[in-house]
Order: C-alpha cells, then structure tokens, then sequence
C-alpha cells in the first residue's frame, strides 16, 4: 500500500509538471474511475459454488466449467474451487454447493455439516463409479497397480462415497450411471455432458480449415487413456479386414495405445497422435472420416458417456460405436451414428460408410445439428437450472444498517432464528464493513457486508430493516418478494431541519412492489391510517430461557434501578430518567445503567455502567437489578421492560406507543406522565414500600410474559414472509 502510495504521488508530480493543473485534474478523474470500475472486491456471494476434486482437466472441464455454463447462460451466479482450498466458512456466501469428485476431508465434512446447519443444500456430482470399490474392482488398469498404488486408489475411492452419501442430492452424466447411484437412497438429477462454447467454435473453425484428402478414409481411434486398450480389442479384427479390403482407408490413433501386433504390416497407413488438449482436439477429429468409439461391456463402462460422439459431431465426423451405454441412448442407429453389437456389426458398419459417401455425409449432418441443438451449454442448461431452483432452500436476506447490537436487530436475528429452524437460508446483508456473523446461544446468523463484497445471488425474499436499507432492497434485481419491516417511526429519529427527516417519511411511500410488515400494532395503525400502506402484523415475544426468574426481596439491601437507553437518543429520553435519580436517595438507591451506544453524561448519577453488552448476557443485568426505569417516548416495541417482567423485576416507565401493547398500569407495571420528575420518584418509592403491590405486579407480569413467549407467537411470524 505505502508503495503504491508513492508510485502515485510520483506519478502525480510529473503530470503537474508536464501537463498543468487541468490536464491533471482529467488524469486524476479517469484514474479515480477506473479504480473504482475495477476494484477489487474481497468476495463475491453467488447462487452456487462448484468444488472440485479432480485433478483431471477434461472431467473437471465437462462436469463443472461447463455445468457453470449452464448455469449462467440460464441466470444462475456461479463460482468454483479446488478441494484443497475449502474453508468451511465460505459457505455463507452461496446457497448451495455442488461437490464434483471430491473424497471425504476435514474441511469437505464441516463445509457439508455447516451447508446443513444453514439449510444450505448439497449436490454430489460424479461422472463414473469410483464411489465403491465394488465398481473398481474389475478395472484391468486398477488391477495392475503394485499394492502400494492400489491403497491410495481405493482409499480415494471410499472417500469419495464417503462424501457421496453425506449430500443431500446427486447429479450424473447417464442413466446407466444413475441407475447404481439410486441404490444408495439419494434423488440423481441426470445432466449429459454437453460441449462448451469455447468447444462449438473451434470445432467449426477446424472443420473450416481442414481439407480431407477425397481419395482417403480416415478412421480415428482417439483412445484417450490405457485403460481403453481392451475396448480396441473389439474393434481389432473389423479393422485389420477393413484395411486389407480397402487399400486407401488409414487409421489415426491418439493417446496410450500400443499398436497390436497384427496391426504391424499396416504401419505406414498408421498416423499416430500424442494426446491432444481439449483446444487442439478438433483440429485432429475435424481430419477424420469415421470415429470409433468401442467400449467393453462391464458395468463400469455402461456409466461412460458419450462425449465421443458429441466432439465428433460438432466436426461432422460420423461415429461407429458400441450399442451399449449412453452411445445406446444417444444414438439413433443409422441416422444420426452407427450403434455396433458384434464383431461382424462392426466391419459391416464402418465398410458401408465408406462405400457409401452420401449415407456418410448424411449421417454426418444429422449428428451435427442433433448436438448443435441439444449438446451445447448455452441451450442445454434450463433443466438443470430448475432442478437445482426446485431443491434449493426457500433463502431471504435481512438488510442491516449495521451490525450493532440494538432492540430492532434482535428482532431481526429472531426472524432469522425462526426462519432458519422452519427451513429457510436466512441470513444477514450488513451494510457497515463487519462480516462477523451472529452468534449466541440460540444459534448463528450468517452475515455478508453489503459494502466489502458485491452481492449477486437470487433471493426468495429480501427485507428493509431501517429507513436506510429500503434503497438496497428496492434496487435488488433479483428477488421474487421485497419487504420493509417497520419497526419505529423513524421520521421522528431526527431533529426538526435534518434531512434524514423527509428521506425517512418517504420510504412509507414505496410502489407496491414493496410489502409492509411490522412487529407493532401502532405501526401498523399509523402505515394504515396516515400512508395508505396494509400491513401484515406478527407481536414480538421473548425467549424465556435467556431471562431467569428471580423472586426480588426488598429492605435489607439498597433497591437497585436500572437505565436502560442510548443517551445519545432523544427519544430514548434518557436524560429524564437521571432527572428521576437526582431526587431519588441515594442511601436507599443504587443507579445501573445499560447502553448499546451512548456513554453516561458528566452529570449522570451512575453506580455501574454497562457498555454494548452481548444480548445472551442481559438478562443476567436484568435479574441483578429490582426496577427498571423506562422514559422512551418513542418506541415501535419497547422490549426492556417486557424483559425486566420476564426476569421477576419491576417496571416503573412512561406509557408510549410501544409498550402500551402489554403494559397495564397499576397491573403490570407503574406509569408516570412524561416529564413528571416527581411523580416518577413517587412511584419508585410506592413501590419499594408496598410489599402488596409488588405481589400483584409480579404476578400479573408473569402472565403477560408468558403469552408472549417466542413459540407462541412463531408462527404468525412465519406468516409474515410468506
């Protein structure tokens, strides 16, 4: 950074120097742009994360470069990793994960465990059946490793069904493939290998540059690997007597093929090709007249898919292959490729393309345009698409000012608890630079900084959550629903002449895109009565479990009052509960004080302070205190003194719109008229004194409580986002 620093101000003098003051002031102006254009964002959230666990380049090409064309070309936001590379923690930025070839790793299993949690979903994809041992066994090539290969092969291989069956769903190439993995319980999505763009294009460019010599057959074995050496042995003796009838037939061979003895006295009609990568293959298959794709009937191979013919037939090449597997599925025998089941077949077949040029070319034409139409990513992808839409968890995203603590996000965070135990990805775009995510003991929240990371996945629903957030919401593309929750009337936050005042009042003004929901029967009567807006209304409850009852016992100790509030707040009205505590006496009272944000004022009379403690942890401030002193004059919900209640403390507040909800003077709790210093003291002394109100106080406050408590009231939360 401080390098760069100075390589600008360098830069900067010279342009002075040399350009003048307004020719800098342009330079600086494009740099300032292009910085921002181009700036590098730490993360990026997206709909789908690709792991890969295959260190092979043409599986993982076929099964996650192209499946992620897929994907996009149909709206999907894509990313995609090495196994090796996974922290388990990135799975907060994607709603679901597929895993392709992946054995089981520390990592592998918490990322899984962790997408579980969050109702993130899981998909396994896999191309052949190296998920058992059962299935590997009987391949020749695996058999010949020396003992020590052989542990490390089949170590891998019962890792990756170790990975398999911990995800939720599987996707594959072929049905014969889908068929085994159905056995292990799980839904399988079948999703062919397709070509990529890259793909289509340079098979069009080969086939435009190659000229085939008119007086030659060239019959192409792109064998691939060694462990197809037993394929060709099917194909053996057609060729040998193809060649010896057919004096201007060749035969190109690619890759680790030993050339049979028997096939010697042809080697000058031989062309041998090292292995190809995927951009130069078509230059090699584009030269071909016939491609011959054999495979050995095992179980193994039946899984294989067909991607020989689909690279031959962007080249318009015509493919001889096995009447078995996906060539058996994909093939229309005679018009699109010729399907081979015995030795016979197999010469028959490749001598009746050669003789018969229009039958050839035919067949040809008819396998380019069946891929060109249902071979290719760009057009291929919607089913794949819906099939991961359709499993995918119901997601929503919350939209924070920031992540401090405060009454309205723990409200949020419960929304989300709730969400997320009836199945929803719920989580947290933060609009400040934390990306720490919630925790406590109710469980975790994930969070994303709206400001550090360009947020591009799909969303079920995204929710306002403050008079600042509801432009983030509103400009969002892709969401099905938009919600505002209101919580305050948040045009009263500002001072009379304060901007923020209007930009408030107009978000109660939103087009109908956005939805209206509130946590307050008062901001659901103001939103209908003075803006026009309907509002779905839930009540906020409470979570028993973080507030334990505790029977107070007055006159033997000073009775402690507990503030509640940001100073800094002018409806918080703080400064008039310290107005209070000035009258009260101070060898009967001990003054507690709580904020999230302000700090005490030089004035305050204060005995203990607590500073931006954990929500987890306030209920144990609250059992340590007797009285709760409430002076908001503003409040959508007022959650204090429900919490005090709930704690088996006293409530002595002013009434407001947001707790008159629950609060019952005289019954629940003691009400003094606003800014009635006096009276306050009065009603705090009454108390301490009156052993009798205090019983029927504390018992009435256990009913209210109870009726509000969190499993009563959560499904009309859910009801909510619906």
């Amino acid at each position: 950074m401080e390098r760069d620093f100075k390589t600008l101000l360098e830069k900067s003098k010279k342009a002075l120097k040399e350009d003048g003051v307004g020719a800098f002031l342009v330079k600086a102006k494009n740099w300032t742009a292009f910085r921002l254009k181009h700036r590098k964002r730490e993360k990026v959230m997206k709909d789908i994360l690709f792991v890969n666990g295959c260190g092979l380049p043409h599986p993982e090409r076929y099964r996650v470069d192209h499946q992620i064309e897929q994907l996009e070309a149909n709206g999907m936001t894509v990313d995609k990793i090495y196994y090796t590379e996974v922290n388990p923690e990135i799975i907060k930025f994607y709603r679901g994960v597929i895993i392709f070839r992946c054995p089981m790793t520390d990592p592998i299993d918490e990322l899984i465990d962790k997408a579980k949690y969050f109702n993130k979903k899981v998909f396994f994809d896999v191309d052949d059946l190296v998920i058992d041992t059962k299935y590997t066994n009987g391949i020749e090539y695996v058999q010949a490793m020396d003992a020590k290969e052989r542990k490390i092969y089949d170590d891998g291989v019962v890792k990756m069904g170790e990975t398999m069956k911990k995800c939720d769903y599987l996707i594959t190439t072929t049905e014969a493939l889908a068929r085994e993995l159905r056995k292990y319980g799980k839904e399988v999505f079948v999703n062919k290998n397709v070509a990529s763009e890259e793909m289509v294009k340079l098979s069009l460019e080969a086939m435009g540059r190659v000229e085939k010599d008119s007086g030659e057959i060239v019959i192409g074995y792109l064998s691939g690997s060694i462990t197809h050496n037993p394929d060709f042995e099917l194909i053996k003796p057609a060729l040998i007597k193809i060649m010896d009838e057919f004096e201007n037939t060749k035969l190109c061979v690619m890759g680790h093929l030993d050339l049979p003895k028997e096939l010697k006295r042809f080697e000058g009609r031989v062309i041998r090709k090292p292995f190809a990568n995927w951009q130069k293959l078509p230059e090699v298959i584009a030269g071909l007249d016939i491609n011959l794709a054999p495979i050995e009937k095992t179980i193994f191979n039946e899984a294989k898919s067909e991607n020989k013919w689909t690279e031959a037939a962007l080249c318009k090449v015509v493919t001889v292959a096995s009447d078995f597997g996906a060539f058996k599925d994909v093939i229309e025998n005679g018009v699109d490729g010729m399907l081979c089941k015995t030795g016979e077949d197999w010469y028959e077949k490749i001598k009746e393309i050669i003789v018969d040029e229009k039958l050839r070319k035919k067949i040809a034409e008819n396998a380019h345009k069946k891929a060109m139409k249902g071979y290719i990513s760009t057009y291929s992808g919607l089913k794949l698409t819906k099939f991961i839409e359709s499993k995918l968890a119901k997601n929503i995203a919350f939209v924070l000012p920031s992540t401090n603590i405060s009454g309205g996000v723990n409200v949020v965070l419960k929304h989300c608890e709730i969400l997320r135990k009836d199945g929803w990805d719920a989580m947290v775009i933060n609009m400040d630079m934390s990306d720490d995510n919630f925790k406590n003991k109710a469980g975790e929240v994930n969070v994303v900084s709206g400001v550090k990371h360009d947020v591009l996945a799909r969303f079920d629903r995204m929710v306002a959550t403050l008079y600042t957030t509801l432009a983030y919401v509103k400009t969002y593309a892709d969401v099905k629903k938009k919600l505002y929750l209101v919580q305050n009337f948040e045009t009263n936050f500002g001072d009379y002449g304060a901007n923020m005042k209007k930009v408030a009042n107009a978000t109660y003004h939103a087009f109908d895109d956005v939805n209206y929901i509130t946590i307050s029967k008062w901001c659901e009567k103001w939103l209908k009565e003075e803006y026009g807006k309907e509002a779905k209304f839930a009540p906020n409850g409470i979570n028993l479990d973080e507030f334990e009852f505790k029977e107070r016992k007055f006159g033997r100790e000073k009775v402690k009052v507990l503030i509640e509030g940001n100073s800094d707040d002018y409806y918080k009205n703080v400064d008039e509960s310290f107005r209070v505590v000035e009258k009260l006496d101070p060898e009967k009272y001990e003054i507690v004080y709580l904020s999230y944000q302000g700090e005490p004022k030089n004035w305050y009379r204060v005995d203990k302070f607590y500073h931006r403690v954990p929500h987890e942890e306030v209920g144990k401030i609250y059992g340590e205190c007797d009285i709760l002193l409430k002076t908001s004059i503003l409040e959508s919900f007022s959650y204090p003194p429900l919490e005090m209640m709930a704690t088996g403390g006293y409530v002595v507040a002013v009434p407001n719109e947001g707790n008159v909800e629950y609060l019952r003077d005289g019954e629940n709790c003691l009400f003094y008229e606003q800014g009635d210093v006096d009276q306050a003291v009065e009603k705090i002394n009454e108390l301490t004194k009156n052993e009798e109100l205090r019983k029927k106080l504390v018992g009435n406050a256990k009913k209210t409580v109870n009726e509000r408590d969190w499993a009563k009231v959560e499904k009309k939360v859910l009801e909510l986002y619906k």
